[in-house]
């Protein structure tokens, strides 16, 4: 028989680099529905009910994390049933939401490499430090609140974040990106940890991420 796929639900912040992230996921054994984040959260809640997601993946995009449309209730909804996976915006969003503050970071990178530091744990495991990371963006993370924990830097922005207790995860740069050559690492060492929390938690009375 064929292994299983690994089912993903996907929010699209309108983003041209949603599906490259998408196709990433693919190549690794991933069966993936994808709603755009103008979704209703009742929808969303539907659709996970129905589809039983292992992981939630909060996608890039332009704007803030305020404007990121069901971005932050499908993170307050989901987050203590499914792991979460933000990814620039997506990642800004998810320290926002921990009550962390998003501004204008001190330069606008758009399709630049940059060298960052990691603390080799979670979904940096294994993988070369410092390692080179596609970032696109003009806003970051200037301060990272309690529950989160720093994982990733550049030059004192932070680059990546991790909750302390639950399998929450956020990277500033783009895994997707030809500029981050091991970024299919991390998506690797995301999706064992996402499939390992799905055997170690989904009893009878948690299997349905919408609740």
């Amino acid at each position: 028989m064929p292994p299983v796929k690994t089912k993903v639900l996907f929010v699209d912040n309108f983003d041209s680099f949603t599906y490259n992230l998408v196709d990433e996921f693919g190549k690794r054994n991933c069966d993936t529905v994808v709603y755009r984040a103008d979704t209703p959260l009742d929808e969303l809640k539907k659709v996970a009910g129905k589809f039983q997601p292992v992981l939630l993946v909060i996608s890039p995009g332009p704007g803030t994390p305020d404007k990121a449309g069901v971005s932050l209730e499908a993170i307050e909804n989901f987050q203590k049933n499914l792991p979460i996976f933000g990814v620039c915006l997506g990642h800004q969003c998810i320290v926002q939401h921990f009550g962390g503050k998003i501004d204008h970071a001190p330069a606008v990178m758009h399709g630049k490499p940059s060298r960052i530091s990691h603390n080799g744990k979670g979904i940096f495991a294994g993988l070369e430090n410092p390692l080179q990371a596609g970032r696109y963006h003009s806003l970051c993370a200037l301060s990272v609140p309690d529950s989160l924990e720093q994982t990733a830097e550049y030059d004192g922005i932070v680059m990546g974040v991790q909750h302390k207790t639950l399998p929450i995860f956020g990277v500033q740069f783009h895994p997707e990106s030809v500029l981050t050559p091991t970024g299919g690492k991390i998506i690797e060492n995301l999706l064992q940890i996402a499939n390992s929390y799905q055997t170690q938690n989904r009893t009878p009375d948690r299997r349905n991420p919408a609740r």
